[in-house]
């Protein structure tokens, strides 16, 4: 006696993400205009054509989905049995064509096709029609498919659906295999966060430092910005991670980022953003309005970053310098401590090398990798040289910034003696100069600050720097000839 047909869902079990919240989103970023026109759908429940016109607005890159392998496998021992495999599932047969097509083991795809949604009792009785009661295996995921699992002769439990064990069971269906899913852990949720990256954020207590003002209340504005900006940050991150699926899911790492990889869906992900946004505004009304305005500066540029800036050639590297910048200023207005010229100019151009540290890394990764052009990027290999020569350039103006303001009048109302400032030139010096040298070598593979914040050598230069500024400030003497 043949086997019978073994039919397998898509969304969740095939593929480790949701096809109508992929295109969603996706419509969402590429064509709103075309997403709008979906509302209509939306409004009056026809899931079917609400599919139908999301996958029209956002086609979903097939090649770039990932797929839960181990399912996959098993398909292709299953295929070469000889056993006929049927791909059904919900999502519109424009989305599940070319997965089906991908994978490439597939007889035949039954989906949703404008008119009908197939899902639940629908895809059960589609399938009984063509099989007849108990004449199929399923592997499914989720509530939804205990419909298909009543009728099915075999369960195949996939991802979240082991859960379902019992109540499978119970509808009379033996369980033959069960496939574990993925499961987000609190580290799985911190990764989407970037909280690592919020050690960025710690340049608003960069005018404190520089005005040498530690009061209490003052500190505490500092750190009432620092976390309004944070969890204004992984929101951004957030977006711009559901924004950039396709591109990431291509990148030899963010692939591996959470949203990317399936391991955090994005309807969590969708989830997180009104919530990581409360919190900021939480934090952000115990600010000055200068404040709220400076974050409300950078939620709009970081928007508009996601949506179109990163995909301009030097508008995104002078964009991420300027959101480096910005915090400096926010640090400013949260604690009413002025940023003076000074400070500003040094910022501008110190951040601007590191955005291009940054940019120069992906290019060179991407040479490595034998790739010409960067995924959703107006860069190209072969613009590795230049972003070299305007990096390094930048950072030795930065040091020249300092240098000069070391001799100016500031530094004699700060600081008692400002001769031993002096050596935070070469300390400067040297450490962008490294910074470059690792680009070069392709051993600076994230953002730099956040590099900077887990390097022995700049924790050095830090402590060592610190202590320059301890000796200019009340040190017992200071360095003849040199400004005393």
């Amino acid at each position: 006696m043949a086997e019978v047909p073994f039919v397998v869902d898509l969304d969740g079990t095939l593929v480790l993400t949701d096809l109508l919240h992929e295109s969603a989103v996706l419509a969402a970023m590429r064509s709103p205009a075309a997403a709008l026109r979906a509302l209509p759908a939306l409004l009056r429940g026809d899931r079917a054509a609400l599919k139908r016109r999301l996958a029209e607005a956002g086609p979903v890159d097939a090649g770039s989905l990932p797929l839960r392998e181990e399912l996959v496998a098993l398909l292709a021992r299953e295929k070469a049995k000889g056993r006929r495999l049927v791909l059904a599932t919900a999502a519109d047969g424009l989305l599940a064509g070319p997965i089906a097509a991908r994978v490439g083991l597939f007889d035949e795809v039954l989906a949703s096709d404008g008119a009908r949604n197939l899902k639940g009792e629908a895809k059960r009785a589609e399938l009984v029609a063509r099989y007849g009661e108990k004449g199929f295996d399923y592997a499914g995921d989720g509530r939804a498919d205990l419909p298909v699992f009543r009728s099915a002769r075999k369960a195949i439990l996939v991802g979240p659906a082991v859960r379902l064990r019992a109540e499978v069971e119970r509808a009379g269906t033996p369980v033959s295999a069960e496939l574990p899913g993925r499961s987000a852990s609190v580290r799985t949720l911190f990764s989407a966060l970037r909280i690592r990256q919020w050690v960025k954020n710690a340049l608003v207590f960069v005018p404190l430092v520089t005005g040498h003002i530690f009061d209490t209340p003052v500190l505490w504005a500092a750190v009432f910005a620092f976390f309004a900006l944070s969890l204004l940050a992984s929101a951004v991150y957030v977006l711009n991670d559901l924004g950039d699926l396709a591109a990431d899911r291509q990148h030899h790492s963010k692939r591996r980022r959470p949203l990317a990889s399936g391991d955090l869906s994005i309807r969590t992900g969708l989830g997180l953003v009104p919530l990581l946004l409360a919190g900021s505004l939480a934090f952000a009304l115990a600010l000055p309005p200068g404040a709220r305005v400076l974050l409300g500066v950078y939620l709009a540029t970081t928007t508009f970053y996601t949506v179109t800036l990163k995909r301009k050639v030097l508008v995104d590297v002078f964009t991420l310098a300027f959101l480096y910048t910005l915090r400096v200023l926010l640090g400013g207005a949260a604690t009413a401590v002025p940023v003076s010229p000074w400070l500003l100019a040094f910022s501008v151009f110190l951040f601007l090398s590191l955005a291009f540290a940054k940019r120069a890394s992906e290019l060179l990764a991407m040479k490595v990798r034998g790739h010409d052009a960067a995924a959703g990027r107006d860069w190209f290999v072969w613009d590795s040289l230049v972003v070299h020569v305007l990096g390094v350039a930048s950072a030795y103006l930065s040091s020249l910034v300092l240098a000069i303001y070391i001799h100016s009048d500031v530094t004699k109302r700060l600081y008692a003696h400002p001769g031993w400032l002096w050596l935070l030139v070469p300390t400067l010096l040297y450490w962008t100069s490294r910074v470059w040298v690792l680009v070069g070598r392709g051993e600076m593979d994230e953002d730099p600050i956040v590099f900077a914040a887990r390097d022995r050598v700049t924790w050095a230069l830090a402590v060592a720097s610190g202590a320059v500024l301890l000796m200019a400030a009340r040190g017992p003497f200071g360095i003849p000839g040199l400004m005393e």
